[in-house]
């Protein structure tokens, strides 16, 4: 998992069947400081992430295929939370 900013969304008119009806964003690792590290990446995101905001990412290939509902899919990339933007932290 990685932190990361969304940039924007991308789009495309030729794609893989199992990206088709899929929402990808152009993301950019964060560093721990929160500081922009690394190459953007594309994401695929079912969770409603907007330019600016902080999104938690995984590289889990099972996850993603089965999140999809396709097992030949190149996608690597998908999120799995959006973080506060007030930086609270809910103790239980």
């Amino acid at each position: 998992m990685l932190l990361a900013r969304v940039r924007g969304r991308a789009t495309s008119t030729v794609k893989h069947p199992s990206l088709r009806n899929q929402k990808l964003l152009v993301c950019v690792q964060l560093d721990s400081s929160g500081e922009v590290t690394g190459d953007p990446m594309l994401v695929i995101d079912q969770l409603g992430a907007g330019a600016g905001e902080t999104v938690i990412i995984s590289s889990d290939g099972r996850g993603l295929r089965d999140l999809i509902g396709d097992t030949t899919t190149p996608a690597r990339w998908f999120t799995i939370g959006i973080a506060d933007p007030t930086g609270v932290t809910l103790k239980g």
